[in-house]
């Protein structure tokens, strides 16, 4: 019974696929649509990669092997990355010592809107390899590995996100993500 139990709660990663963006975009689409749905169940693997491309504009091309999964109320992503881009070992102290070149590593984080048209996902877990980045370090991390300018308004762990203006709310639960959008008034 117990077995059954701690089956059923793992978290169920998928890879990130252009398929799997194609249908985010679909579900993003129907969104647009004044006669169309007012919220849209994605799930967490087809929005991640879906909004990677626009995240792959800010971060470095370092990351192989994605996959992503909802946890909790989180949306998980999970890469091998080059440790050097995340400013060598000047930036990541003595967890440098344990790192090799290549590692996985994992961001758990929630999606929120800033304003009309820019949303951010907020980092709130980064590991590398098993290792959990303290919270304080992960705004300095992301600086380190982010390209472009931060638009205002952005949190310290926060990394922008173009979306559509129609979109009203995200939400993350379930093993899945619901968009919402601004109704008509």
């Amino acid at each position: 019974r117990r077995d059954a139990e701690s089956t059923s709660a793992a978290p169920v990663w998928e890879k990130l696929t252009p398929e799997g963006a194609e249908r985010a975009r679909a579900s993003v689409q129907l969104l647009s649509r004044p006669s169309g749905p007012v919220f849209s169940n994605i799930r967490g693997a087809d929005l991640a990669a879906y909004i990677f491309d626009e995240l792959s504009k800010q971060l470095p091309p370092w990351a192989q092997e994605l996959e992503a999964a909802v946890i909790d109320e989180r949306l998980h992503v999970r890469a091998l990355v080059k440790v050097s881009d995340f400013g060598g070992a000047g930036s990541l102290g003595p967890l440098a010592a344990m790192l090799g070149d290549r590692e996985p590593v994992e961001f758990g984080g929630t999606l929120e809107l800033v304003r009309p048209g820019l949303a951010q996902y907020r980092v709130k877990v980064l590991r590398l390899r098993e290792l959990s980045v303290p919270s304080r370090m992960i705004p300095r991390l992301l600086q380190r590995v982010a390209r472009g300018s931060r638009p205002p308004g952005l949190a310290d762990d926060g990394l922008p996100l173009e979306v559509p203006a129609f979109l009203a709310d995200v939400r993350i639960g379930q093993e899945r993500v619901t968009l919402y959008k601004a109704t008509q008034r």
